[in-house]
This record gives structure tokens, sequence and C-alpha cells, in this order.
């Protein structure tokens, strides 16, 4: 796969995630939740609009960089809390819709990070850092994710932990 046929795939990825947190909004059964996908919708966008100017950057220089793209959402050191902070509001109150739409972005972010780290490892030098730095931000954003679902579920599991067992 070249560069530009990976960053329009990208894109084609990112639209399909973009488009489930946009639907999740809509439907989102609590207001916790709707700005929940909002954040993540925009940021997505800010994804796709990234993704646009690389295709840019690499028609006019026959080469892509890294640099610039930053992400609204917290680093994966810091996902915790922050999922904490929207996690108490989005679990008490989340319905079945809310959750299916958790389960929707989950499968999307998987695939979408997924086709990141294989591009991260297949292309050339020159665009792995590009792919590296989306990979990173894609896997925070199924932690985050994951961490909602698991508190909607009300499992007794924090990313992946089990915070308490009854069983003695």
């Amino acid at each position: 796969m070249t560069i530009e046929e990976a960053i329009r795939t990208s894109i084609e990825y990112e639209t399909g995630v973009r488009d489930v947190y946009r639907d999740a909004v809509e439907r989102a059964g609590s207001e916790a939740a709707r700005r929940f996908f909002q954040l993540m919708s925009d940021e997505e966008q800010h994804h796709l609009d990234y993704l646009e100017s690389k295709l840019e950057e690499l028609a006019v220089s026959g080469c892509v960089t890294a640099d610039g793209l930053k992400t609204a959402l917290p680093a994966g050191s810091d996902v915790g809390a922050s999922v904490a902070a929207l996690g108490d509001e989005i679990g008490e109150r989340a319905g079945r819709v809310d959750i299916e739409y958790l389960e929707k972005a989950h499968a999307v972010e998987r695939t979408t990070s997924d086709f990141y780290r294989r591009m991260a490892e297949e292309l050339p030098d020159e665009a792995k850092g590009l792919f590296s730095r989306f990979l990173e931000i894609e896997d925070g954003h199924l932690d985050i994710v994951q961490a909602q679902l698991d508190l909607a579920n009300g499992t007794g599991y924090w990313f992946d932990v089990r915070e308490f067992n009854l069983e003695g």
C-alpha cells in the first residue's frame, strides 16, 4: 500500500468512527452520554481534517510528517481520572442505547487501531511516525470507550482489572 492509499483508507476508517459517534449523539439517553459522544465525534472530525491536510502535504512535497496531530483527550496515563469524571454520570444513567453505541464505538475503534498498527509496521519509515501517532491516539480511544463500557455495564472491572470480588 502506498502512503497516499494509506491516508485515503485512514479517511474512510475515521469517517466511519466519526459517524458512529455522531449517530450516538443523536440517540444518547443522557446528557452525560451525549457530551461524551460529542467529544469523541469532534475528535474524529479533527482526525479527518488532519488527514485531508496530509493528503495536500503529500501532493505538494511528496512526503508527510506527523507534525500537528493533537488530541483533546488525555494521554494514556491520565485516562483513568478523566473517564472517572464522566463515568459516574454515564455509568449511573446509561441506557441500553448508550451501551449499544459504546459497543459499536469499541468495535470501530478496534478496527481502526488494527489498521494503524499494520500501517506503522508496513509502510516506509517516512510514514511510520504519522501512523504510530494515530495508533497511540486510537489505542487511547479504545481505553476510554472500554472503561465507559465497563462502568455502564457494572462489570466490576476498570481497564480490565477487577475492582472488587464478592466471593471472599
